[in-house]
């Protein structure tokens, strides 16, 4: 059981950190385009701004499950070195559930707040729905609390063994 999560967490990282990947090169790329047509030709983008900034979005919510997942995003690095290694193990779970409720949280009113957008669309991109902007939060949330709980079957603490 605990390996086949592992396997699935994985996965699912790996994919969201390749997504987190695509969106930063996406970013740059429309960035870059952005200057082009601005500045060089003169026949301003409005529409770069917008993917730009959605592009980014999706690139925070789909790089925050791997830094849980290496232990790298809430961390209480000397609380944890002080303490003798029954208490880290009780460390590493009360991190886990405040993590996991604020996710949680994350999680419920992100997919609320996308469902409220739907009426909305995107100014310079007025065929598309804020929807899909504010999904990041939600699909986000959900991968991050499977990286939460894979940091906690299999802890990963690669800030503390490089920190100095």
């Amino acid at each position: 059981m605990k390996d086949n999560f592992l396997r699935l967490e994985r996965w699912t990282s790996g994919i969201a950190l390749y997504a987190a990947c695509a969106m930063l090169t996406l970013a740059a790329s429309l960035g870059v385009f952005q200057i082009i047509t601005r500045f060089i030709l003169e026949i301003p983008a409005e529409w770069t701004e917008v993917l730009i900034r959605f592009s980014l979005i999706w690139m925070v919510f789909l790089g925050i499950p791997m830094a849980f997942r290496q232990g790298a995003m809430v961390s209480v690095d000397v609380l944890y070195r002080w303490s003798p290694p029954r208490i880290r193990r009780v460390l590493d779970f009360v991190v886990c559930f405040a993590a996991l409720g604020l996710v949680a949280v994350i999680v419920w009113w992100g997919w609320d707040y996308a469902n409220r957008g739907k009426v909305q669309t995107m100014s310079g991109l007025e065929s598309v729905s804020m929807f899909w902007a504010y999904l990041a939060m939600p699909v986000g949330g959900v991968l991050s609390m499977i990286g939460i709980i894979a940091n906690l079957l299999d802890p990963q603490r690669l800030e503390l063994e490089t920190a100095q």
